[in-house]
């Protein structure tokens, strides 16, 4: 029973590599946009050939894991067809086993391409021994018996499932892509070095809460002043309040998806913070401005910008004392160009 579900485990984990492989090799080329673009194998073939050697590789991987799938369970019994995949499986493995050994001595300084760009490690020791051991599970699970449903039972399934993870944590422990996934993971550039471009900022803010609330209060939806500091970009927007000139300011907090979004109106003259107008139920903001009397800190959320509530720093629209310099300064600045 042992040597039983020994060679059933190998359909999946032979299936799962393959296809795998080839949804890595598939996403790689739609981002490269050339099929080739990262695929070990292919430096061994001439330029010219390469996007096809890497196409029919795919094909192959693809039809061999989805055959070795089919012919696992009532198709195995028609004719030959389960061993012909099977060992052509093992074929696969052994070819790739010796292209990986003259890949590595020809170019030691590219990866193997088994799982697209995941595999930009150099080739080693630890990836022909993967190789040479998928070839040695497919070579055992050529005769074995198809998959009949009504005969299996808990003990069984328990011992197959034991193998395949047991094989499945050998694999990864042979396999560099692990690492390079994980630290593709866990990996996240500090914001301050983090580019997104001021459109994308936009589309972000437009998308907010924040935007919708203060619809309302915008003279023109396109900003008349952007800037950054360190991980905020602030946008700055024509409005008017109670018959005077306004500004109504967002911060976007630089990141990915779901930034955090504030907001400030102040007084187009002077620069003074203007109380959010009062509408139904509790004024926009109002859980920044309790948390920031109590001189408490909302700890999930970043580092709020200076120039929010009324927390004197230096900076843009710290507060009414640099207000007016601000001004003059942008008005002098703004004369001079259209002189």
């Amino acid at each position: 029973m042992f040597f039983t579900a020994l060679g059933q485990a190998q359909i999946p984990l032979l299936a799962a590599m393959l296809l795998g492989g080839c949804a890595a090799k598939f996403a790689r080329g739609i981002r490269r946009r050339s099929i080739d673009a990262g695929l070990g194998p292919t430096a061994l073939f001439p330029l010219k050939l390469r996007p096809l050697a890497a196409a029919t590789l795919s094909a192959i991987e693809l039809g061999m894991g989805i055959g070795l799938l089919l012919t696992a369970g009532s198709m195995g019994t028609r004719g030959n067809s389960a061993v012909l995949i099977r060992i052509g499986t093992c074929l696969l493995f052994v070819v790739a086993t010796f292209a990986l050994i003259e890949l590595r001595s020809i170019r030691p300084d590219i990866g193997c391409g088994c799982f697209g760009e995941f595999s930009s490690t150099p080739i080693t020791g630890r990836t022909l021994t993967r190789s040479i051991l998928l070839a040695a599970s497919a070579l055992g699970a050529v005769r074995v018996q198809r998959i009949q449903p009504d005969a299996l039972n808990v003990h069984h399934v328990e011992m197959v499932l034991s193998i395949l993870a047991i094989e499945l944590a050998i694999i990864a422990a042979l396999s560099p892509e692990v690492r390079e996934l994980l630290v593709r993971i866990g990996y996240s550039a500090p914001c301050e070095l983090r580019m997104p471009t001021p459109q994308h900022t936009l589309s972000a803010l437009r998308r907010s809460s924040q935007w919708r609330r203060h619809l309302a209060l915008l003279a023109d939806e396109e900003p008349q002043d952007v800037w950054r500091e360190l991980c905020w970009r602030y946008l700055s927007f024509p409005s008017r309040f109670n018959g005077r000139e306004a500004e109504l300011v967002f911060a976007v907090y630089l990141q990915n998806r779901r930034p955090v979004v504030l907001s400030v109106l102040v007084d187009a003259m002077t620069g003074a913070v203007i109380p959010w107008p009062v509408s139904s139920g509790r004024p926009v903001g109002w859980r920044w401005s309790r948390l920031l009397r109590r001189g408490t800190h909302a700890a999930p959320q970043p580092e709020l910008p200076a120039w929010l509530g009324d927390v004197p720093a230096p900076g843009r629209l710290a507060g009414q004392a640099q207000a007016p310099a601000l001004r003059q300064e942008h008005a002098t600045v703004t004369s001079s160009q259209a002189g």
